[in-house]
């Protein structure tokens, strides 16, 4: 949203701050997406179990097959999550191709480890939980169907990894976190007491954060800094200064680690570089105040 006022003059705070938490929202529908994915792949196998039934010449796994994939404890527990239901209802009904998920699946059955999975006899949970696991594994890594979430959802891109360790996080809680979605959803604290609040002022201390940074920046010009690394300084630079809760380690540690998924790759040396000046500056002023247990150095 920053980058978005920095080109757009025309945006307001308001309709920044409305875009942000709508962009929060969309994280929140895209975990949900996830799971409705896997679980409409899986249930797939309810069809093939139909077909492999009516060959006249089937195969031994043909005769030993069984949708357990589909029906079992753990996706009973994702169907009976009420916000689940009301996502997969609402939202989801058509963001899925048939033929697509008929080909992951076909494709995932070819797999060793399924057919493995399918000779079982006596399933535990465990064992519904690794093929699931797998599947899921199998999905999103496959570029195809990145590609099919990312033309739906925009922020699969920022949200790969946090989404992925969610999922993840979900069947292995399963079945007994019937309230699964209830566990992620956005917090109001990270959300809005310190995310929406880092972006207003940001936004409204834009001055002051910039007489702050220029002179640390020595031999370079402000206006040679590049755009992210210089929304990136402000922001950590505003953090060190209004967060008390949060360490000043943390934020040089995650901002350097941001710069390298969004900057060039010699931001993370320069952004690192800056911080380490602006924060010896602010001690010695006295501007950096930390609270809480572990937090003052």
């Amino acid at each position: 949203m920053l980058y978005c006022l920095s080109r757009d003059k025309d945006l307001t705070l308001k309709e920044a701050i409305d875009q942000y938490n709508g962009r929060i929202d969309e994280s929140y529908e895209l975990y949900h997406f996830n799971l409705y994915f896997l679980l409409k792949v899986a249930e797939y196998a309810v069809t093939d179990g139909k077909v492999r039934l009516a060959k006249h010449l089937p195969s031994e796994m043909d005769k030993i097959f069984t949708p357990k994939i589909y029906n079992n404890d753990l996706v009973r527990a994702i169907n009976s999550g009420k916000v689940y239901h009301e996502f997969s209802s609402d939202k989801f009904m058509n963001k899925l191709d048939k033929d697509s998920i008929r080909r992951y699946y076909t494709e995932f059955a070819k797999k060793d480890e399924y057919k493995a999975y399918l000779k079982k006899t006596d399933c535990t949970n465990a064992d519904h939980l690794e093929i699931l696991l797998g599947l899921y594994k199998y999905l999103v890594k496959t570029e195809a169907t990145y590609d099919d979430i990312e033309e739906l959802y925009p922020v699969w891109i920022d949200d790969y990894s946090l989404v992925l360790g969610t999922v993840k996080k979900t069947l292995k809680g399963l079945p007994d976190s019937t309230n699964f979605s209830e566990s992620y959803k956005p917090d109001y604290e990270a959300v809005t007491e310190f995310g929406q609040e880092l972006l207003k002022q940001v936004i409204e201390r834009d001055d002051e954060l910039l007489e702050h940074i220029e002179p640390t920046l020595k031999n370079w010009d402000a206006e040679r800094v590049a755009i992210i690394d210089m929304i990136l300084l402000k922001m950590a630079l505003c953090e060190l200064i209004s967060f008390p809760t949060i360490p000043t380690k943390v934020t040089l540690n995650e901002f350097v680690e941001i710069s390298k998924l969004y900057s060039t790759d010699k931001s993370k040396d320069f952004i690192n570089g800056i911080l380490d000046r602006l924060m010896k500056q602010l001690k010695e002023a006295g501007k950096i105040k930390k609270e809480g247990r572990g937090l003052v150095d």
